[in-house]
């Protein structure tokens, strides 16, 4: 399953787009769909990058290859890091239709998450290969 980067970059901008029309009907009140509903298109593309990280990872977990490379670690940071989107996805969409009453910090938790390791790999990629 190896997509090229064009392909990738098609993929991206297609859900991309097609979830921000679908935002603005919503939020236009054009459509009275369930906010669940809206996030379909980041759902579909969260669920292709989940299984493409997956079978990426098993691969590399095979015998012969070195489970602790930093390219393996690197993809289970990404597969946090997606764990932690959706988590984040579902508990605005909670929120946003009201099926919980969550504060609106609790609801941004995963996402500050995020932020933290995505703020210390950029450090540590910036700063692990210098030798002085």
């Amino acid at each position: 399953m190896k997509m090229s980067l064009a392909q990738r970059v098609l993929l991206t901008w297609l859900f991309t787009l097609l979830f921000l029309i679908i935002l603005v009907l919503k939020l236009d009140e054009t459509l009275g769909w369930n906010w669940f509903l809206v996030f379909i298109p980041l759902w579909i593309f969260d669920t292709v990058l989940l299984v493409m990280l997956v079978v990426r990872l098993a691969s590399r977990c095979k015998a012969g290859y070195d489970r602790h490379s930093s390219n393996v670690r690197r993809k289970v940071w990404y597969l946090c890091a997606m764990l932690l989107k959706l988590g984040f996805l579902l508990a605005l969409c909670t929120r946003l239709e009201r099926y919980a009453a969550m504060k609106l910090s609790w609801v941004l938790i995963p996402l500050w998450i995020l932020l933290l390791g995505v703020l210390g790999d950029v450090g540590y990629s910036t700063f692990s290969g210098r030798a002085e």
